[in-house]
């Protein structure tokens, strides 16, 4: 059986609205990764190819010295050029941030909030950024029941959270970087001012957003070219945005949350049916938290806590470990099956317990026990799909741009910067140039819900950057962007790293699954006929994409960099369902 929903259907129904409701065949195995029975699949037959021998899309990009992965090609240029002038890991980072809100502006921006994952390599620590915003102090619970709205808009006002990322690159910056924020910003302000080629993919995105983008009189004068979207290759000047980026650049934190930038946003809001005051955005403040963990067959998963959906990728690993994943090389239709079963036991998990944990109690560490994993596991059946399960009884004692790090002295940057949604809330905040995020659509409007929408709280985030260790070193630092594929991303890519021995490229280029609710699965067309056709004889639901969308772009987009644990050397890997690229010298 196969479904196809509308745009806003398909927003309605995905895992994300859940939780606001209530190696060719000859290389070795990928340096550092655990010796399996995946990884002997270098010898597979034509019979079990798609186990571990599928193309890549491109060659491992190799480097000694430093290397950057992202979506946007002229974006990781500019990492690149950083690292070559001396800048560190953080440094790139924030450069290659400011460069995608202008390269890539439906997905990401100021006007959106990150997360951030920054190992040292001289430290040997690991710590992990907060950097989302909270809800408007005057948006309530009380604002949606009397209108007897019972779920979260997914655009407009309503959804408007306080932008976190632009206090998060200084809070960064402020801790670990070398360089002046001016430096770091100027390569984004050179190119929002003159322009920059569109490429084919953000071009493809972009056309469907056009209806959304009418609706707001800034937003289409700012994104749209003769009432329409730009074509690949057409050059794309934003002056506004440039303008704005030169006074932060030269403002800093006072500039956006407290002076020019905050306030010409919070008049406009206010002016059009707003919530957001200068009270909210003087508040905001990113946090420094400590990652959470599991262990999958000898590699250490790193996430961030909630209010993001880091758990999630651990719930589901430690479901997967339970299986012999590379025993089912001779069985396509079970591995696929398998995995969709253990994410959905897993999103049933995520879509009750995630919320923010300045307000609510929430069993991280119980969740996380192998025990938990053991009973979760259970509910598996082999043979056929099984209803959305109901959350898991413990008892306690979201568009997006991601990129990846790593410099010559092997510090480390994970980084997923994000306004949620294609063009976020469709709200761009006058003439600054800025998209606001639709943040906020990931409350809950259920009362008993942990989620459930508070003044000054964090929603629900889908946003996740990672990275793995081995034997205590950094191994890998990775995501995959794009709202509820994130954390089947994570877990998707590890299990092809480990269980399928696939190479870096491989990893990242491998047909995905995605887990939408209930029955339902997007399902990529690589994965192949037959397997389609054998997970729908199970009882799995296959959903296609809107009308007008690619399921490209609805299976998220990988960047991922290694460190081969013996040389140093570094592998580099882009998704090609993005424009990006990974670049080292």
């Amino acid at each position: 059986m196969s479904s196809s929903f509308s745009r806003r259907e398909f927003l309605e129904i995905s895992a994300c609205a859940s939780a606001m409701s209530g190696a060719v065949p000859g290389p070795p195995t990928p340096s550092g990764l655990s010796v399996t029975a995946g990884a002997e699949a270098a010898q597979a037959s034509a019979q079990d190819q798609w186990f571990a021998g599928l193309p890549a899309g491109r060659s491992v990009v190799r480097a000694a010295q430093a290397m950057v992965a992202t979506s946007q090609p002229l974006a990781s240029q500019v990492g690149l050029d950083i690292l070559k002038r001396g800048g560190n890991a953080v440094d790139a980072a924030i450069a290659i941030a400011a460069m995608l809100n202008v390269t890539e502006p439906n997905m990401t921006g100021v006007g959106g909030d990150a997360f951030v994952m920054i190992y040292s390599s001289k430290t040997k620590k690991l710590e992990a950024l907060n950097a989302s915003g909270r809800a408007p102090r005057a948006l309530t619970l009380e604002h949606f029941i009397s209108r007897k709205i019972t779920q979260m808009p997914t655009s407009g006002m309503e959804t408007i959270t306080v932008p976190g990322a632009f206090d998060g690159w200084i809070t960064l910056l402020e801790k670990h970087g070398t360089m002046k924020l001016a430096d770091l910003m100027a390569p984004a302000i050179g190119y929002a001012e003159n322009g920059f080629p569109v490429m084919e993919k953000i071009a493809a995105d972009w056309a469907p957003e056009v209806p959304k983008l009418k609706l707001n009189a800034a937003a289409a004068s700012t994104y749209l070219v003769n009432g329409g979207a730009p074509q690949p290759g057409a050059i794309f000047v934003q002056k506004n945005l440039a303008r704005t980026l030169r006074t932060l650049a030269k403002g800093g934190r006072e500039a956006f949350y407290r002076e020019e930038i905050g306030r010409a946003i919070v008049d406009y809001c206010q002016k059009n049916g707003g919530f957001l005051v200068m009270e909210d955005f003087a508040a905001q403040k990113s946090n420094w938290v400590e990652p959470i963990s599991t262990t999958y067959r000898g590699h250490t998963l790193h996430e961030l806590p909630p209010n993001n959906q880091g758990l999630t990728a651990l719930l589901l690993l430690n479901i997967l470990e339970g299986f012999d994943v590379a025993s089912m090389r001779s069985d396509p239709g079970l591995y696929y099956h398998t995995l969709v079963e253990a994410t959905k036991i897993a999103f049933a998990d995520r879509n009750r317990y995630i919320a923010d944990p300045a307000f609510a109690k929430l069993p991280v560490q119980e969740l996380l026990s192998k025990d938990y994993a053991t009973r979760r596991r259970a509910l598996i059946d082999p043979k056929k799909a099984i209803d959305a399960p109901a959350f898991g009884d413990v008892r306690m004692g979201s568009d997006t741009t991601y990129f990846t790090v790593v410099d010559k002295d092997r510090n480390a940057v994970s980084f997923i910067n994000s306004i949620f949604n294609s063009f976020g809330s469709g709200i761009v905040a006058g003439d600054t140039g800025i998209m606001l995020h639709n943040r906020g659509t990931g409350f809950s409007l259920d009362p008993t819900h942990p989620n459930k929408l508070e003044p000054g709280k964090r929603p629900f985030h889908t946003l996740i950057p990672a990275m793995v260790f081995k034997d205590g070193k950094l191994l890998l630092s990775y995501g995959v962007m794009g709202g509820d594929i994130q954390a089947q991303g994570h877990a998707q890519v590890l299990v092809n790293l480990v269980d399928r021995g696939m190479n870096l490229q491989q990893a990242i280029d491998a047909p995905r699954v995605r887990y939408v609710s209930g029955r339902g699965v997007m399902l990529e067309e690589a994965v192949g006929a037959t397997v389609i056709s054998d997970l729908i004889q199970r009882g799995h639901e296959r959903i296609l994409p809107p009308t007008g969308v690619m399921h490209r772009a609805l299976m998220g987009g990988g960047q991922a960099i290694m460190i081969d644990p013996d040389t140093g050397a570094l592998s580099g890997a882009s998704d090609h369902r993005k424009d990006g690229l990974a670049l080292g010298y």
